[in-house]
């Protein structure tokens, strides 16, 4: 076996095996972003109602809540980017990061500091290696995430909304996600979570009319209460859905990117294989002509003789 072809047949070995790797990959993924699917299903309409009643209280009195009233001069706002551990999803993260690194300057031009709280390992690499600060972050659990992880990144955000700014506190909560629209579509989204916006909340729970509102709910002990025991779980619900969302997002892009991967290794091996055989056979060719040469020397050196 020529050189040649022994280059070729191991590239080929090379690309087979990964080929099968990428196929599996793609499978997984595939499994996954059904469940992931199916949780975010399952926690809109907990989140909907929610939105409903944190909405109601809101608007239906006139409680000043830290967590509902506009500062008057907003001069800092929290930023959650939520990105993936792991790679091999084609530009996933990298339109996340991309999104907020928009929504950064549109703060910045307004006049306002941005901490930032980062999901995933993708987003802590980035920050770290540009030496930018981050007050918190959050990492293992993005492919699969729980409430209890929404939880567990609601509590110091909704801690630094409700305290003054003076102290390191901010002023507005803002969101960096990927919302999932369909297998071939998911895109880089930033929505403002804190304070929370009475007439976006209104459109999205249904309610659109105080008056309508009133009737329908007495607030005990008070509407400061309520509110009070509410929009944590509002915040908790809304970050609970976006994981969810990042993570199907995700799923669906590492499928599509190993798809793609297995598709071009698939072509790479029919252009491999191509090759092989033309090398194949130059060096049968080249075998015959030798054996043709020989034996008309060999004729040849015969008839001399006679």
């Amino acid at each position: 076996m020529g050189a040649k072809l022994r280059v070729y047949k191991r590239r080929i070995r090379s690309v087979t095996a990964t080929k099968k790797i990428t196929k599996a990959m793609e499978m997984i993924a595939a499994s996954r972003v059904v469940k992931a699917q199916r949780q975010v299903a399952a926690s809109t309409p907990y989140a909907s109602e929610l939105t409903r009643a944190v909405t109601a209280v809101a608007t239906g009195s006139n409680t000043q809540h830290p967590l509902t009233t506009e500062a008057e001069q907003p001069s800092r706002a929290a930023l959650l980017l939520i990105t993936s551990d792991r790679g091999l999803a084609g530009g996933y993260s990298s339109n996340v990061l991309k999104a907020g690194e928009q929504l950064t300057e549109r703060l910045k031009a307004e006049g306002k500091e941005v901490d930032a709280y980062i999901v995933g390992r993708k987003g802590v690499s980035y920050y770290s290696f540009r030496e930018r600060k981050v007050v918190e972050s959050w990492t293992g659990f993005t492919d699969n995430p729980t409430y209890a992880d929404a939880k567990a990144i609601a509590a110091p955000l909704i801690a630094a909304v409700q305290q003054d700014t003076a102290e390191g506190g901010v002023d507005e909560l803002h969101i960096v996600t990927t919302e999932f629209i369909s297998m071939m579509t998911q895109t880089a989204i930033d929505d403002r979570l804190l304070p929370l916006s009475l007439d976006k909340a209104a459109q999205e729970s249904e309610e659109t009319s105080k008056d309508e509102i009133l009737p329908l709910f007495d607030f005990e002990p008070s509407a400061e209460d309520v509110l009070d025991a509410l929009l944590p779980r509002y915040v908790e619900s809304r970050i609970y859905n976006a994981l969810l969302q990042a993570a199907a997002s995700k799923h669906a892009a590492t499928r599509r990117a190993m798809k793609s991967a297995t598709d071009n290794a698939e072509e790479l091996i029919k252009s491999l294989s191509r090759l092989a055989n033309e090398a194949r056979q130059a060096e049968i060719t080249q075998e015959i002509s030798e054996i043709v040469g020989g034996a008309s020397a060999l004729a040849d050196a015969t008839a001399g003789s006679d």
